[in-house]
C-alpha cells in the first residue's frame, strides 16, 4: 500500500475504535492517567502554604518569590508542547513512563535547594515532566475510552486537583503542628511530591500504547492486540502486519483544526477557558491563603483548616461537574462555573473593600465551586476535537494556554495587589471570568459526543 492508502485505512480504524465500548481495562489506564493531577496538585499548591516558610528561610524579594512559585508553570509550557509532539511521534507509553521518573527525581532535589535560584531552576525543570504528562495522558484518555466516558474522565480533573489540594493542605498542617523546624518543613513538603509520584510509576508500568497511537504510526498488529485488550475488537479491517506510515508535518495541525467550523470554535473555546481558569486561579485562588493572613482573616493554622474547607467544597464542585456534563453539556458547565466565579470575584472584592471579613471565605468557596466547574473541560475539548494523528499535541497546545496565563498571574499578581490593593486586584480578576462567559455563550458550540472525522487532504505532507 502506498501511503495515502495507508493514511486513509489508519484514518478509517481510528473512526472505529473511537466509537466502540470500553473495558475495564481502558477504565483503568484513564483513572491512571487522569491521577496525574494529584501530582501536579501536590506540587503547585504544596508551595502556597509553604511561601511564609521559604520567606524566612531563603528571605527572597517578591519578584523573586513570585519567581518560585511560578517556575514550574513556564516549565510546563515547555513540557506541554514538546511532551505531546514526542508523544505523537514516539507512542503514549514511553513519554509517560519518562515523565514520572523525571518528576519523582526533580521533586525530591527540591529539598535540598540552598537558595532561591537553585529552587527556581529545579520548579522550572520540574515543570517539564509535569506539562508533558498531561498532554499525553489526555491524549490517551480521549483514545482508550468510549465516547460520552472519555469526555467525564477529562472532565475529573479539577475533582482530582481538589484530592490533591486537600491532601496537600493536610499534610502539611500536620508537619507544622508538629513543631518541626520551618527550614526543614518547606523543604519536606515540596520533596513529598516524590511519593505519590513513585507509586503512580508503579501502577503504569504494565499500561500498553493506545491503540489509536499505534494505528497512526503503523504498528497494525500491536494495535489489534491492544484493541482487544481496551475494546474486545480485532480491528479486522487492519492487516496483521506493520506498514512505515510517514509522520504528518507537526504545521498542519493547526490547519486541520482550522478546516472543520465545529473543531474550529470549540478548540478556540477551549484555549480561551484554558487561559481564562488558569489566570482566574493562579491570581486569587493560588495565593488565597496568603490574602487570608495579610488581611487579617485569619492565622497560619486556622487559614489552612479553612482553605481545607474550601477545597473540600471545590472538590464537591469538581465531583459533580462531570456527572452534570451528560445533562447540560460543555457548554452548560462552563456558563454556570464562569457566572459563578465572576459573581463570587466581585463578591469578595466588596467584603474585602469594606472589611467583611467573616464573609470573605464564603465568597472563596462560591470561587472555588465555581472555578472547578469553568475548568473541567477546556482540556477535555482541545483533546476530544482534535484529529488522533495530532491529539496529544493539540492537548499539549491546549495546555500552554493554562501554563502561560498560571506563570504570568502567579508572578505578577503579588505586584498587583501590593500597588493597587487587594479588593481591586480582585475585582480586576473577575474580568477573566467574565471573558470566559461570554466565550462559553457565544465560541462554544456543543460538543458532547462528538468523534472526530479526519479526511486526509492532498496539500497534507510529512516531515
Amino acid at each position: 500500500m502506498d501511503q495515502r492508502e495507508l493514511l486513509t485505512l489508519s484514518d478509517r480504524a481510528a473512526k472505529h475504535v473511537l466509537n466502540q465500548e470500553g473495558t475495564g481495562d481502558g477504565r483503568r489506564a484513564g483513572w491512571l492517567m487522569i491521577s496525574t493531577i494529584l501530582i501536579e496538585a501536590w506540587d503547585l499548591y504544596s508551595i502556597s502554604f509553604l511561601l511564609i516558610f521559604v520567606s524566612k528561610d531563603l528571605h527572597p524579594s517578591p519578584a523573586m518569590l513570585g519567581l518560585a512559585s511560578g517556575a514550574v508553570q513556564a516549565g510546563a509550557l515547555l513540557g506541554a508542547f514538546f511532551g505531546g509532539w514526542i508523544a505523537d511521534r514516539l507512542g503514549r507509553r514511553k513519554v509517560f513512563l519518562a515523565t514520572m521518573i523525571a518528576f519523582i527525581v526533580l521533586a525530591a532535589a527540591q529539598g535540598f535547594a540552598t537558595d532561591m535560584w537553585q529552587l527556581v531552576i529545579i520548579r522550572f525543570l520540574l515543570g517539564f515532566p509535569l506539562g508533558s504528562d498531561i498532554s499525553t495522558g489526555y491524549a490517551y484518555i480521549m483514545e482508550s475510552m468510549p465516547k460520552g466516558k472519555r469526555e467525564v474522565m477529562g472532565n475529573r480533573w479539577q475533582m482530582m486537583f481538589g484530592i490533591g489540594e486537600i491532601v496537600a493542605i493536610v499534610v502539611i498542617t500536620v508537619l507544622y503542628m508538629t513543631g518541626m523546624d520551618h527550614a526543614l518543613l518547606w523543604r519536606l513538603g515540596l520533596a513529598l511530591g516524590a511519593v505519590p509520584a513513585l507509586a503512580l510509576l508503579a501502577l503504569r508500568l504494565d499500561v500498553p500504547d493506545t491503540a489509536l497511537a499505534l494505528i497512526q504510526r503503523g504498528k497494525f498488529a500491536q494495535a489489534k492486540k491492544v484493541s482487544r485488550e481496551m475494546f474486545n475488537d480485532d480491528l479486522e479491517m487492519l492487516p496483521d502486519q506493520d506498514y512505515a506510515i510517514d509522520r504528518p508535518r507537526t504545521r498542519d495541525f493547526l490547519t486541520s483544526i482550522w478546516a472543520d467550523p465545529t473543531r474550529r470554535r470549540a478548540t478556540i473555546f477551549a484555549w480561551i477557558s484554558n487561559a481564562m481558569q488558569g489566570a482566574e486561579f493562579a491570581a486569587f485562588g493560588f495565593y488565597l491563603p496568603t490574602i487570608l493572613i495579610l488581611t487579617g482573616v485569619s492565622g497560619i493554622t486556622a487559614t489552612n483548616f479553612l482553605t481545607a474547607g474550601i477545597y473540600v467544597i471545590a472538590t464537591i464542585g469538581g465531583f459533580t461537574a462531570p456527572l452534570a456534563t451528560p445533562k447540560i453539556g460543555h457548554k452548560g458547565v462552563a456558563r454556570v462555573g464562569y457566572g459563578l466565579a465572576f459573581v463570587s470575584l466581585i463578591l469578595a472584592a466588596i467584603f474585602l473593600q469594606v472589611d467583611w471579613k467573616p464573609l470573605v471565605p464564603l465568597a472563596a468557596a462560591g470561587l472555588m465551586f465555581g472555578h472547578y466547574w469553568d475548568a473541567s473541560n477546556g482540556m477535555t475539548i482541545a483533546s476530544m476535537v482534535a484529529p488522533s494523528r495530532y491529539r496529544a499535541t493539540a492537548s499539549g497546545f491546549g495546555y500552554i494556554f493554562v501554563k502561560l496565563a498560571s506563570f504570568v498571574s502567579i508572578f505578577f499578581f503579588p505586584i498587583m495587589f501590593t500597588a493597587l490593593g487587594v479588593p481591586l486586584a480582585t475585582a480586576l480578576v473577575a474580568l477573566l471570568s467574565l471573558t470566559g462567559y461570554l466565550a462559553a455563550t457565544y465560541i462554544l458550540p456543543e460538543v458532547y459526543g462528538y468523534v472526530e472525522q479526519e479526511q486526509v487532504t492532498a496539500t497534507e505532507g510529512v516531515l
